[in-house]
């Protein structure tokens, strides 16, 4: 599937960005944001921007998102089965 998203001219050149830096950054933002909203896996996340898992989840934290987001009691339930 392909997306076409209109952008103005002057958007990369405002974030001082190429046209090709400014579309890498687009896709990355989109897939951590569909991660973080837990509509994508981490796996999925990656292919769509090009990278493997490993090197997808270690960005994360630029974007201010964990790499494990998990509620105490989920914690508690994965400690208590280890």
């Amino acid at each position: 599937m392909e997306m076409v998203i209109r952008v103005p001219d002057s958007v990369p050149d405002a974030l001082q960005e190429t046209p090709e830096e400014f579309e890498r950054e687009a896709r990355m933002a989109m897939a951590v944001k569909l991660f973080e909203m837990g509509r994508i896996s981490s796996g999925i996340a990656a292919k769509f921007v090009g990278m493997d898992r490993t090197a997808f989840l270690l960005t994360l934290h630029i974007y201010g998102v964990p790499m494990i987001d998990l509620s105490e009691s989920e914690l508690r339930a994965d400690i208590a089965n280890a």
